[in-house]
C-alpha cells in the first residue's frame, strides 16, 4: 500500500513541515532522524504499545493508529499555538 501524499495549503512547505515535526518531536524527547522524521511514529507507537510496523498494518484498529497520530499531531498543534501566542504578544508590544 502506498503512502498518502499530503497536500499543504501553501505550496512548497513540505520540507519545512517535516523539519518542524522533527524539531517538535525531538523537544518531546524522541529520537528523530532528520532524514526520515516520519519514522518517529514507530517510536511513539512502541511507547503507546501499538504494534505499528513499516509496511502493511491492516490488522491495527483505527483507534490504536489514531493514538499514535494524535500524540504527534497534538504536539505539533501545541507548538503552533505557542508560536502564534508568542507572535501575538510581540505584535501587541
Amino acid at each position: 500500500m502506498s503512502r498518502r501524499k499530503r497536500k499543504y495549503a501553501v505550496p512548497g512547505v513540505e520540507q519545512e513541515m517535516q523539519t518542524f515535526k522533527a524539531n517538535v518531536m525531538r523537544r518531546e524527547g524522541y529520537s528523530v532522524d532528520m532524514n526520515h522524521p516520519d519514522d518517529v511514529k514507530y517510536e511513539v507507537a512502541r511507547e503507546l504499545g501499538v504494534p505499528l510496523q513499516p509496511g502493511e498494518n491492516g490488522g491495527l484498529t483505527t483507534e490504536s493508529v489514531g493514538h499514535v497520530g494524535g500524540k504527534i499531531g497534538g504536539s505539533m498543534v501545541r507548538e503552533i499555538v505557542r508560536l502564534a501566542q508568542e507572535q501575538l504578544a510581540k505584535n501587541n508590544n
